[in-house]
């Protein structure tokens, strides 16, 4: 198997599988204990960003930042405390999303979640 540009990643994914992850994602997130109190206001707007902040992530069109600014997530992530435990449940979240889409059973969803186990690794800031 050949091994799948980490820039691309949208292509081989796509905007109705981002939108599908989004779905089956946040409502894991909101029924977390952990993660929940950092999830405040309309769950329709945060996940409206995410799927701008997923698309520019795998190497889509920068919706994100054309309408907010550079990502700049760590900055963006400081006003709350992500604890390694927070990280850890924010993963376990995402990876039941991914069975739930099955980007799971898909190289490019394999890389996409490596991505993200690095970037929740980096959000930790207490």
């Amino acid at each position: 198997m050949s091994e799948i540009r980490l820039d691309i990643l949208y292509d081989h994914i796509g905007d109705d599988r981002i939108a599908k992850l989004v779905e089956a994602f946040y409502p894991k997130v909101y029924a977390d204990p952990y993660l929940s109190p950092l999830f405040e206001g309309d769950i329709q707007e945060i996940m409206r960003k995410q799927r701008m902040f997923l698309t520019q992530f795998l190497g889509g069109p920068p919706l994100y930042s054309q309408e907010f600014g550079p990502p700049a997530m760590k900055e963006r992530h400081l006003p709350f405390e992500i604890t390694p435990k927070r990280a850890e449940c924010w993963l376990l979240c995402m990876g039941e999303a991914f069975k739930e889409t099955g980007l799971n059973k898909l190289p490019a969803g394999e890389a996409f979640f490596i991505r993200l186990r690095k970037v929740a690794g980096i959000m930790v800031n207490s």
